[in-house]
C-alpha cells in the first residue's frame, strides 16, 4: 500500500508523463518554442508574454472511491482496539490547462496532451518508479520534495492507477474557474483512480483457524458447522440487565439480574469492564437458570458505565463461551446518617462515608434537596467526602440527599412502592 505521500506522488507522475511526452513528440519543433509543464494553482500562472507555452496540471478535488471505501473489514473491535488497517481509497480529480502565447499554441498543446493521456490509460509501475526516483544528470540537484516522494510506495499498491476523462458542464466549469479567480483557458478534466493510502499503525492479528468445531478423537475429523432451526441463536446471549428494585443503576453490594437465553452451564462468570480505569473484574454467579442469572456487585468497583458479559461453558462445549456485552451503570451510595455534621453560624460542614471509594480524577457532589454542593478537593482514593454549605438551611430542617459521582446519581426513588415514593435518604441539619 502507498502512504500519505501518494497524492503528491500521483501529481508528480502525471507531470513527468506529460513532460516526457512533450519531449518525445518533439513539440518544440511544432510550437517554435520550449514548453513548460507545471503543477500549480491556475491563479498563480502568469499570463504575460515573457513566458512560453505552458501545460498546467491542477488537483482540484479529492473524493472517496465508492467501490473500495467499505471493502475492508471494520478497523476496530467491540472494545475499541485497532484490529486492521483498512486503506483509504481516493479518486483524484485534475484540470489540465493549456496556455499559449500565440495563435493556436494552446490548441496544439492540448491536443498533444489529450493524445498522450488517451494512449496511457493505465500508469505502468515502471513509469511510476522512474518518475518518483528520477536519474540526476550532470550533478543537477533535485527539488527537496522529490526526495520525500521516493518513499511514497505508489508503485507497490495493489491497484494500478487509471486515467479517465471527466465531463464537466459549462456551468460546472464556470463555477470552478470563478472560485479559482483565474482567467479561463482551454481545459480538460480527468480523474485518476484509485489511490490506496494505508496507515502504518500496529494492529492485532488473530491466529489462523485450525479447525471448524471440535475434532473427533477417533476419526480425527472436525465437527464442522452446526445448523439450527428457529429464530433464537443457540448461543448464550444477554438481552437485559436488571438492577435490584427495578432501579436504572446498580449500587455496590447490590444484586443484579441478567436475562437472556442459553445461560445455563458450568463455571459461570460475569466480567465487569471499565475502559476509563482499565478495569476488568470477573464475579461468580450466585444463582440462575437458562434464562436468568444473578450476581452481587463488588463493593470496591469505582462508579462508572461498565460493559458486562457472561462467560459460561455448556455441557456440550469443550471451552467456555462469552456472551454479548451490555451496559451497566454503577452509582454511588452515601452512608447515612453522616459521619460528622457541624454548624458554624450559617455554614454547615457534612462529612459522609461513601461507597464505593471515589478515585482521584472523579468529580463528586452532594445534592441536598434541590441544591448541589461540590465536594472538597481530594487527591487520592477516598471513601469519605467533605461538603461545606456556606449558606445552609435552618437548623433542624430535613432534606432528601443524593450523591453524584461523574454524573451518576445514587437512587432516590422507591420503584417497588405503590404509588411510587422517595426512599428514606434524608439528612437533618444541625
Amino acid at each position: 500500500m502507498s502512504n500519505a505521500l501518494a497524492i503528491a506522488g500521483v501529481t508528480a507522475v502525471i507531470k513527468d508523463l506529460l513532460d516526457s511526452g512533450m519531449i518525445d513528440q518533439a513539440i518544440t519543433d511544432a510550437m517554435g518554442a520550449g514548453v513548460v509543464v507545471s503543477a500549480r494553482a491556475p491563479d498563480t500562472i502568469p499570463l504575460d508574454d515573457a513566458d512560453g507555452p505552458q501545460l498546467n496540471l491542477f488537483l482540484h478535488q479529492v473524493t472517496p472511491n465508492a467501490a473500495l471505501r467499505n471493502a475492508a473489514l471494520p478497523s476496530r473491535d467491540a472494545t475499541g482496539n485497532r484490529s486492521t488497517n483498512p486503506p483509504l481509497a481516493l479518486d483524484l480529480h485534475y484540470l489540465l490547462t493549456a496556455y499559449g502565447r500565440a495563435e493556436l499554441q494552446a490548441e496544439v498543446l492540448l491536443g498533444y496532451a489529450l493524445q498522450l493521456l488517451h494512449e496511457t490509460p493505465v500508469l505502468p509501475r515502471a513509469a511510476i518508479r522512474r518518475a518518483l526516483n528520477p536519474a540526476v544528470i550532470d550533478g543537477a540537484a533535485l527539488p527537496a520534495i522529490y526526495h520525500s516522494l521516493r518513499g511514497a510506495d505508489l508503485a507497490e499498491q495493489v491497484e494500478l492507477l487509471k486515467i479517465t476523462p471527466s465531463a464537466l458542464s459549462t456551468e460546472e466549469m464556470s463555477r470552478l474557474w470563478s472560485a479559482l479567480q483565474a482567467h479561463y483557458r482551454p481545459t480538460i478534466a480527468f480523474q485518476v483512480s484509485v489511490v490506496l493510502i494505508e496507515s502504518s499503525k500496529s494492529a492485532r492479528s488473530p491466529l489462523p483457524v485450525l479447525s471448524r468445531g471440535e475434532t473427533d478423537p477417533v476419526s480425527k475429523r472436525e465437527r464442522g458447522v452446526l445448523a439450527f432451526s428457529g429464530l433464537t441463536p443457540p448461543l448464550p446471549t444477554l438481552e437485559a440487565v436488571v438492577p435490584a428494585g427495578r432501579q436504572p443503576v446498580a449500587v455496590p453490594g447490590g444484586e443484579v439480574r441478567l436475562e437472556g437465553h442459553h445461560l445455563d452451564g458450568v463455571d459461570r462468570q460475569v466480567t465487569f469492564s471499565l475502559a476509563s480505569f482499565q478495569i476488568s473484574r470477573s464475579v461468580p454467579v450466585i444463582s440462575g437458570s437458562s434464562a436468568k442469572v444473578s450476581l452481587i456487585v463488588p463493593n470496591d468497583l469505582p462508579v462508572g458505565l461498565y460493559r458486562i458479559e457472561l462467560s459460561v461453558q455448556g455441557l456440550g462445549d469443550a471451552q467456555a463461551r462469552r456472551t454479548n456485552q451490555l451496559p451497566l451503570a454503577l452509582a454511588p451510595q452515601a452512608v447515612l446518617p453522616p459521619f460528622n455534621a457541624t454548624r458554624n453560624g450559617a455554614a454547615v460542614t457534612l462529612v459522609l462515608d461513601v461507597a464505593p471509594p471515589v478515585r482521584a480524577g472523579q468529580t463528586a457532589a452532594l445534592i441536598l434537596g434541590e441544591r448541589e454542593i461540590a465536594a472538597e478537593q481530594f487527591t487520592a482514593t477516598t471513601s469519605r467526602l467533605t461538603f461545606k454549605i456556606a449558606d445552609a438551611p435552618e437548623a433542624g430542617s430535613t432534606h432528601l440527599v443524593r450523591l453524584r459521582v461523574d454524573g451518576f446519581e445514587s437512587p432516590i426513588i422507591d420503584r417497588m412502592a405503590t404509588p411510587t415514593a422517595y426512599l428514606d435518604r434524608r439528612i437533618t441539619l444541625p
